[in-house]
This record gives structure tokens, C-alpha cells and sequence, in this order.
């Protein structure tokens, strides 16, 4: 029997609007320690790096911790204050499946808070696999996305995604990828990771599996 194919959604960004929440818990931990904290412009250009990384690019190394430990105490208390599905994600995500697609989730937010969140958005019975990033390499390397899929126990077709790191890993992994430009990168800064399809919504990626 044919395995079946498999596509690799970001989370942040991708399938939900949650910048608004993410930057606000990033800076409010800089208040919460009584440091200065970034502007929101420049926070959001990182989204979808790990934790320790956004803050060590706007503070010292050595408060890099507390800042992380401020933020995972902050953003469970809001991250449903205004985050919400893009529009027609539901829809999208329904008629893959009907087409036969296993979906899965692949984000650098930690397993237990990615699940969390998807339940929240109401996303939890159309996707698979929830895969967050637990302890290994973090994207642009592949990890996050081969461990999604081999959860599938599915061949990989599509990665999704709406920052550079997302179209990296997706390639590397072997998957054609899909950037939309909804998310945390512009359209300028997709293209120039090559991505195989850049459109403005999920919408396209009906039409970009069925070839």
C-alpha cells in the first residue's frame, strides 16, 4: 500500500496570527527584569528563532536566562489574548485532508506549549502531528521536520512556512516548499531562499499539491 504524503505547516505565523502576542511577552520581559526593551520592529524580524537566541540579539548574554524563564512565565497568560487562525486556514487544512494529505505541525516553540496553543486555536483535530523543538537543532537544519513526519510515518511533499529558516528547512529535508507572506518575512526577504511557491495566503497550495 502507497505510504501517504505528508505537508509540514509552521505554526507561528503560518497557520495562526500570533506575532502581536509573541512580541509583547518578548519586550514585557525586559520590563519584568528592569531592562530596556527592544523595539517591537526589530522582535519581530526574529520571531521563529529559539527563545535564547531572540534575546541574546538585544541583551547581554548573561541575562539571557532570566529574560527566557520572564517570557515562558508571561506568554501562557496571554498567548489567546489576540492570536487567532489566518482567515481560511481551517478550510485549507480540511480539503488537504480530504485530499488523503497527513498534516503536521513543525515550530520552534517547545512540544508541551505548541500543543497547547494549537488546542487553543481550535486546530487540534485537523492536524496529525503536533512536532515542536525539544532539545535539537532548531530550523534552518531539518530536525524539527524529519521528526514530524517520521511521527506521520509519511513521505514528506510540502513544507510551509513564513520565515527563511521555514523554506531552509523544508529544502533540506527534501520537501518542496511554500512561503506565504502573511507572517514574519516579507515577500523581498522569502524570495531570497527560493522558496518553490510565494503567494500572499494558503489558497495557492491547493492548486501547488495537485501537481
Amino acid at each position: 500500500m502507497p505510504r501517504r504524503r505528508a505537508i509540514v505547516f509552521d505554526l507561528d505565523g503560518t497557520l495562526v496570527d500570533s506575532l502581536p502576542d509573541i512580541v509583547g511577552a518578548f519586550r514585557d520581559a525586559f520590563d519584568a527584569c528592569g531592562l530596556p526593551a527592544p523595539p517591537e520592529a526589530e522582535v519581530r524580524g526574529r520571531v521563529g528563532l529559539p527563545l535564547e537566541e531572540m534575546y541574546a540579539a538585544f541583551a547581554p548574554r548573561a541575562s539571557v536566562p532570566r529574560l527566557a524563564a520572564a517570557y515562558r512565565e508571561l506568554y501562557p497568560t496571554r498567548y489567546t489574548r489576540s492570536s487567532r487562525p489566518f482567515p481560511g486556514v481551517g478550510d485549507v487544512l480540511a480539503r488537504l485532508r480530504g485530499r488523503g494529505f497527513a498534516l503536521a505541525v513543525a515550530t520552534t516553540k517547545r512540544s508541551d506549549m505548541a500543543r497547547r496553543f494549537v488546542a487553543a486555536m481550535g486546530l487540534q483535530d485537523a492536524l496529525d502531528v503536533v512536532q515542536g523543538t525539544d532539545g535539537f537543532p532548531h530550523k534552518p537544519a531539518p530536525d524539527v521536520v524529519l521528526r514530524a513526519l517520521a511521527a506521520l510515518d509519511a513521505d514528506g511533499a510540502w513544507m510551509v512556512g513564513d520565515t527563511v529558516h521555514d523554506i531552509e528547512a523544508g529544502r533540506a529535508a527534501g520537501l518542496s516548499t511554500y512561503a506565504v507572506t502573511w507572517g514574519t518575512h516579507d515577500a523581498a526577504m522569502l524570495a531570497t531562499a527560493r522558496p518553490d511557491r510565494l503567494e500572499a495566503n494558503l489558497d495557492a497550495l491547493l492548486e501547488a499539491v495537485a501537481g
